[in-house]
């Protein structure tokens, strides 16, 4: 995958969960047909992992998972705590 599409990818996701700010994601490729592959074209999987704060001030870890296809466009994005 190009670096442009990881950048673009990245500040969308530091933007909307600024909790894993900063933290580089680790990216996988998913073959095309493979679960949770977009339809026939072959997809890259960005996650990352960070931690916030809850209103009471404690510690959250922040799991956030980010299907992208080949050309840089998010195709799904879940997050977890």
């Amino acid at each position: 995958m190009e670096p442009r599409f990881v950048d673009a990818v990245c500040q969308q996701v530091y933007t909307r969960f600024p909790e894993v700010n900063g933290c580089a994601p680790k990216i996988q490729l998913q073959p095309a047909g493979e679960p949770g592959a977009a339809k026939k074209a072959p997809s890259y999987l960005f996650i990352f992992s960070g931690k916030g704060l809850t209103a009471n001030g404690k510690a959250i870890a922040r799991t956030v998972r980010v299907v992208v296809s080949e050309r840089g466009k998010i195709v799904k994005m879940t997050t977890s705590r």
